[in-house]
């Protein structure tokens, strides 16, 4: 293999090669004009069921188990492969053109909230659950949110990247990024050891937006990397993913907005409860 040498200064000349190199670019905005659909709920979720976007169709599913109402929402699809995060209206949501994005309509003003994380402390805190009050909890639950948010980049961005997505296997990353993926799992066995849930004896919105990745990981979801990974080795995580996978709205939630896998798992868009039985 021949080694790279960088350039004095990088320029986009070529596509990077890999499986998401059609949509991966430089800069940001709108690439076409293409106004959102707005359904009858307060709540429009504009999303694809990653493991980003199932953390919030599972919290609304959640919610609405607990009998809040005001959480029913339209989720619509967003095809980020054919590029519909680009387009005008889904960026006017979020300029940062990724799913999933919110826009709660349910004020006279219609507040738009993106990034997965500021979503999920969003409608926690709106409906006044899955989040502790008390201070104490409420910022371990927090420092595992934003614990979340600071690892599962290396995890998807950098191991299910170099591992799964591009265009050749290079040793170095695949190296550098599975350690990191099992010191990840790691802190997360060690702390599920000595707790029930993620941030303590509650399920709160951390489990909601950790186990989307690290539980669908150890379940071996996601990269097909469970192999790997040696995934058998964090038991306490292996009891914890189950133990989520197990709750009905959990369930629900992340067949919304899905169009892959076996097609009893799919709900390409939901609008009603009843889309569940259809």
């Amino acid at each position: 293999m021949t080694e790279y040498v960088p350039p004095k200064v990088w320029t986009w000349d070529t596509e990077s090669g890999g499986t998401f190199a059609s949509i991966n670019r430089p800069i940001a905005g709108a690439t076409h004009d293409k106004v959102l659909p707005v359904g009858k709920h307060p709540l429009q979720l504009y999303s694809l069921a990653t493991p980003n976007g199932q953390k919030v169709t599972i919290l609304l599913e959640e919610l609405l188990a607990l009998g809040h109402t005001g959480a029913e929402y339209d989720a619509w699809l967003i095809k980020i492969g054919d590029g519909d995060q680009f387009g005008s209206g889904f960026v006017a949501v979020n300029p940062n053109s990724k799913i999933p994005a919110l826009l709660d309509r349910s004020g006279a003003t219609p507040i738009r909230v993106f990034e997965s994380g500021a979503i999920l402390q969003y409608l926690a805190e709106k409906f006044g659950a899955f989040f502790p009050t008390e201070p104490a909890a409420r910022a371990e639950c927090l420092s595992w949110l934003f614990w979340q948010m600071g690892s599962a980049p290396y995890l998807g961005g950098g191991f299910g990247h170099f591992y799964a997505y591009a265009p050749s296997k290079m040793e170095y990353p695949i190296n550098r990024f599975a350690m990191e993926t099992k010191r990840q799992l790691d802190v997360l066995d060690k702390r599920l050891a000595v707790s029930e849930y993620i941030a303590g004896d509650d399920y709160t919105i951390a489990d909601i937006a950790i186990w989307p990745w690290y539980g669908g990981l150890v379940k071996g979801r996601l990269y097909d990397a469970a192999q790997f990974l040696s995934v058998q080795d964090y038991k306490h995580v292996l009891r914890w993913a189950d133990a989520i996978e197990a709750r009905p709205a959990v369930q629900r939630g992340r067949r919304v907005n899905r169009v892959s896998g076996p097609l009893e798992e799919q709900l390409p868009e939901r609008h009603d409860a009843r889309d569940f039985e259809r």
